[in-house]
């Protein structure tokens, strides 16, 4: 087996039969056979609205709409955890709906907020008093945290665990009227403080946080933990199945004692291994400081790994969904290679989009004997494999753009493209030989010359000779300038989240992450909207940005035409 990152790759693309029954699939069926849930598969995606989506949401995304779908009458929520206002914003919840649809996925009218349910959860934890399963705290954080114990020591209970009834009634009473500091108090559960799981030694239910909400305003002053509002909102939506990742493995056991304590319809918490991918981090923390602190363009420059990022790039909605669909769900963390992501966009992008031409790295190709004013028109095809596309005409003239890389003065053994004395095949044209350069006063070359064969036109020529080398073009006379950003790798190293002593995630940047050049384009290519994917002949797929504007167009690289991820890690060694 090959150790190419593509190589490996194209193998697990090659292995196309379908989602399958995986674990999560297998734990639903059993359910379904057993009457569990009256054949009832009912998911939800909760995300807390304090960031854009990344890809590993994509994943669950894929996995929890997917899962109800492939059910008769499956249903999927989208639910936000709004319950820390201090970093929520309506912005967030705007990007995360438009994330979604744009994947493919829709949750028609089963769109909740954690806030809906907030009088539900105060009266609820009002019950845990009165039956004396929760308690007023007065402890500090740092407190709380001493008193909690360590995996191998039992924690200690609070001075304040014993409390009356009344005065834990009346503490959160007041709690919630405002009456105390953010941080004088907390509810918790009173559960067991010497419990195995460090998890149910009397978890914290409720905080004070004396913040505006986006949704409820400043009728709220205390508000419920994750661990307390996921479960009781779940069980509220009628979830069966609670798909979440493996870090709420441990949370499992206060998800189950939360609903049976308060007698509340219990759903299945089920944990999977998260998204990880190489060169790349999917941590929302990682990502909140890549934008707050500049080193990107802010939360949709196309080289973050956020879904607004990709689809910026040019990404295909269909293209993830292929690669959540591949990759599949385990219970074990592993290390998913960008290359089989960027394998599927390519597939994607192949089958579908336009070809047409331009030269990112210009240099100028002058043809001596072709008359000067004169033009041929020659109409191409706008994809080779798909004549619903159509054909487009290009006009050709005596100077013309080429690839930088398409010319060496000195050119090493199996070079085929221009060197002196070297004939090539400029793409549905002319057969054209190299003469000579033009250099400045430095040494730079200025221009390349070549002669053209006029009984060649149109790539062929009646004597039957052959060529090795095809190189593209674009007419100099009517190109269309444009800004191109090439894009590699973000971090240089295959697990950024790997540091080495002394050093961040961020040492391990990549400083050519991006390239802007200024390009020249066939003429139509001003013409698209942004959103726009093409295949650039040769090059690699781009996508119109959205900073384009009319006569000033800007291409994003979606992908290079192979693997360039391997390379990024190979020039590090």
């Amino acid at each position: 087996m090959s150790n190419s990152p593509i190589e490996s790759a194209k193998e697990t693309a090659e292995k196309k039969d379908g989602p399958g029954l995986d674990f999560i699939r297998t734990r639903i069926a059993e359910d379904n056979a057993s009457g569990k849930y009256q054949g009832r598969v009912h998911t939800r995606f909760p995300p807390e609205p304090n960031g854009y989506l990344h890809l590993g949401h994509a994943k669950s995304i894929c996995l929890n709409f997917g899962v109800a779908g492939e059910h008769a009458g499956g249903k999927c929520n989208l639910r936000f955890d709004d319950t820390n206002p201090v970093k929520e914003d309506t912005e967030y919840v705007e990007s995360i709906m438009e994330d979604v649809k744009w994947l493919g996925f829709d949750w028609e009218d089963r769109m909740f907020y954690a806030s809906d349910y907030f009088d539900r959860l105060y009266e609820l934890a009002i019950q845990l008093i009165k039956e004396g399963k929760a308690y007023v705290d007065s402890l500090s954080a740092e407190e709380i945290r001493q008193y909690r114990g360590t995996l191998t020591e039992p924690g200690k209970e609070s001075p304040y665990r014993n409390r009356s009834v009344e005065e834990n009634l009346d503490l959160f009473q007041r709690m919630k009227n405002g009456e105390f500091d953010d941080g004088a108090h907390v509810l918790r559960a009173k559960i067991d403080m010497a419990a195995s799981n460090v998890v149910m030694r009397d978890p914290t239910l409720y905080r004070i946080r004396k913040a505006h909400h986006h949704r409820t305003g400043d009728k709220w002053c205390i508000y419920p933990m994750y661990d307390y509002t996921h479960c009781i909102s779940d069980s509220t939506e009628g979830i069966t199945h609670s798909i979440c990742t493996l870090e709420f493995e441990n949370n499992r056991e206060l998800y189950d004692w939360t609903l049976e304590t308060l007698g509340l319809y219990r759903p299945q918490q089920i944990e999977f291994a998260r998204l990880n991918l190489t060169y790349t981090v999917l941590s929302k923390r990682k990502l909140i400081q890549l934008v707050q602190e500049g080193h990107v363009r802010g939360w949709d420059d196309p080289r973050m790994p956020t879904l607004s990022g990709v689809r910026r790039r040019g990404f295909p909605p269909e293209a993830l969904r292929e690669f959540c669909s591949r990759i599949g769900v385990a219970k074990a963390d592993s290390m998913v290679d960008y290359a089989l992501m960027e394998f599927c966009v390519r597939e994607k992008l192949n089958a579908e989009t336009p070809r047409l031409m331009g030269v990112v790295e210009p240099i100028k190709l002058v043809i001596t004997n072709y008359p000067e004013g004169q033009y041929d028109e020659f109409e191409m095809p706008m994809h080779p494999e798909d004549e619903s596309h159509g054909t487009r005409t290009m006009r050709f003239g005596r100077e013309l753009w080429i690839e930088n890389d398409d010319f060496r003065e000195e050119a090493p053994k199996k070079y085929f493209r221009l060197t002196p004395g070297q004939e090539v095949r400029l793409r549905y044209a002319y057969y054209v030989t190299c003469t000579g350069v033009v250099k400045d006063a430095e040494g730079n070359i200025k221009e390349v010359h070549c002669t053209y064969d006029p009984e060649s036109k149109g790539g062929s020529t009646a004597d039957g000779r052959k060529v090795k080398g095809t190189i593209h073009w674009v007419s100099a006379c009517d190109a269309v300038p444009a800004e191109v950003r090439l894009y590699e790798p973000l971090f240089v190293k295959e697990n950024p989240n790997q540091v080495e002593e002394g050093k961040t995630f961020l040492d391990y940047l990549n400083p050519e992450s991006e390239k802007v050049v200024t390009a020249y384009l066939e003429p139509r290519l001003a013409e698209f909207e942004a959103g726009t994917r093409v295949q650039f002949e040769r090059l690699g797929y781009f996508c119109v940005d959205k900073d384009s504007k009319p006569g000033k167009p800007v291409f994003n690289r979606t992908a290079t035409l192979r693997d360039s991820w391997a390379r990024v890690e190979r020039n590090q060694k």
